[in-house]
């Protein structure tokens, strides 16, 4: 698939668009628009649904250890700075740039690799943004250099293998990723990823806080309030969807990096010695529902995490990852991330900061050993009433990106094929293949003509059916242009009142994907598109 095609399609029909078009844009953000915000939210509310709405509490799903209970919460996107503090994200969330004085680009540190090559007497230090291209990146960005022509190539003289940028000490004779001048690149400054802002009348550091890089910690600090204000037993899961915000160096890829974001997360509390088989169980389950949505098998892989890749808190992690259009072939992005935290969160929230670098992790101390950042002092263990055991709960969090989510159903249903038009023949269009269930617009309404009465009774079935679903009205232009516009946006079924329905008050249903047409009563209507999306 073109990914051009699919970003222009977004902006032409209302899916997204740059946030502040009108002004330049500003880099990392988005804005859904009408058929967007629709589509981000049946996604969401699928989640929900499926996830915690709809839960059965009282029988064991298929793979799961037990039965178990789910609830919900939404939480503050501004929290006590503490809350950063204990979890990490103060110390640990951060990155190192650099900048090209030259290009004005901006790069991760650790994202950037080089070799070494010599050529007429030269010796330099040539790179290019890590990448399975990368060597021919720096084949070219040294051709160019040394004012080499293809035939001449063999001229390059490469020393060792590829190497990341922060092996090397000076950058005085590295030539920077789209430089064409040595030197050009700064040296590497910290950056943290978390957004700042004040809260109050002061804008000391006494009323510093932070907009929350994650919707986690949320639930962590409200564990004991769901606990102790409610019937709830472990295992349960609490679930969240909302906003964080990272200050992201180099946003990119259309939706898929950005600094503002949504996300979809449980953090799931269970008993230490049930929390592995716990953690299949979420990993297998949540795979699942992608597929079930639609996402195909052949783009779709679950990905462990090898015991190097492991955050310093996870004793097992995987992603479920997605063969996004602008990725490399073969290459994956992640989708979700299903991680086995251990007791590291409510641990932390208990005494204070852990040390990432120690196993069993211990609390970090300071100069005076002292906790560096002392935690909440308050019991966040668990007491099983049943049999008297006290715990501290261990956490599967699957952790789902909305907008990632969003993309994913973009790239997945963007289609072109043929289909016959009015007088049947064959003509392209494009097609975007939504399970119904995330549809933004689940049926259209069409009167054949302008006449006849036809449009007061497509109207009345409009009428009717928006009061349950999420409909669209269209009178203007051949019925065929009609058709090509509702598949274009992804719309499953159409529906057509001709002059047949004076006769016998039934109306034409055609499906979106088999272009299959029937005729229904008029009162089946919405009863037919209700079963219809239920199905699938």
């Amino acid at each position: 698939m073109d990914m051009d095609k699919l970003v222009s399609l977004c902006k032409r029909r209302g899916f997204l668009f740059q946030s502040s078009e009108i002004y330049g844009g500003i880099n990392g953000f988005w804005d859904y628009g009408p058929l967007g915000v629709e589509l981000k939210r049946n996604i969401k509310q699928a989640w929900w649904q499926d996830m915690i709405t709809c839960h059965n509490d009282l029988q064991s799903p298929e793979g799961a250890p037990s039965a178990y209970s789910m609830t919900g919460l939404d939480c503050t996107i501004l929290m006590h700075p503490q809350v950063w503090k204990c979890s990490g994200h103060y110390d640990l969330f951060h990155d190192y740039m650099i900048d090209c004085r030259e290009s004005k680009k901006r790069y991760r540190h650790d994202q950037v690799n080089g070799r070494w090559v010599e050529a007429k007497g030269n010796k330099i230090f040539v790179t290019a943004p890590a990448s399975t291209e990368e060597q021919d990146l720096m084949t070219r960005q040294a051709a160019k250099f040394f004012n080499l022509r293809n035939k001449d190539l063999d001229q390059l003289k490469w020393d060792g293998s590829v190497v990341s940028l922060t092996t090397i000490e000076s950058f005085d004779e590295v030539l920077g990723p789209d430089a064409k001048t040595l030197g050009t690149l700064t040296e590497p400054r910290e950056f943290n990823l978390m957004f700042k802002t004040f809260v109050g009348a002061l804008s000391g550091e006494e009323g510093a806080a932070f907009l929350r890089p994650e919707t986690a910690q949320g639930i962590f600090v409200n564990f004991k309030n769901v606990i102790d204000s409610t019937r709830y037993r472990l295992p349960l899961g609490i679930a969240q969807v909302g906003k964080s915000f990272r200050n992201e160096i180099t946003p990119r890829n259309f939706t898929f990096r950005s600094r503002e974001f949504e996300q979809m997360e449980i953090e799931f509390f269970c008993h230490p010695d049930q929390s592995q088989d716990w953690y299949r169980y979420w990993r297998d389950r949540r795979m699942k529902w992608y597929q079930d949505l639609g996402l195909s098998g052949e783009r779709l892989i679950l990905r462990e995490h090898h015991k190097a890749e492991l955050a310093h808190y996870s004793i097992g992690t995987a992603d479920i990852e997605y063969a996004f259009p602008f990725l490399p072939e073969g290459e994956y992005g992640e989708l979700e991330g299903i991680a086995h935290r251990g007791d590291f969160d409510l641990r932390s929230h208990m005494e204070g900061k852990l040390d990432e670098n120690t196993d069993p992790l211990e609390l970090q101390l300071n100069e005076n050993g002292k906790p560096k950042w002392k935690g909440s002092g308050k019991d966040l263990t668990y007491r099983d009433d049943l049999t008297g055991e006290r715990y501290t709960p261990h956490v599967i969090e699957p952790s789902a990106g909305a907008d990632r989510a969003a993309l994913a159903f973009l790239c997945e249903a963007y289609t072109e094929d043929e289909a016959p038009d009015d007088k049947g023949k064959l003509q392209s269009r494009v097609v975007m293949r939504f399970n119904p269930r995330v549809a933004p617009i689940k049926a259209a309404v069409f009167p054949l003509v302008k006449k006849d009465g036809l449009p007061e009774i497509a109207q009345q079935i409009y009428i009717d059916l928006k009061k349950k679903f999420n409909v669209f009205y269209d009178e203007k232009g051949a019925v065929g242009r009609r058709y090509r516009r509702q598949d274009e946006i992804g719309t499953p079924y159409c529906i057509t009142v001709d002059s047949q329905t004076l006769d016998d008050q039934t109306v034409t249903v055609r499906d979106r994907d088999t272009l299959e047409q029937w005729r229904i009563g008029i009162d089946e209507c919405r009863s037919v598109i209700a079963e219809k999306l239920e199905s699938e």
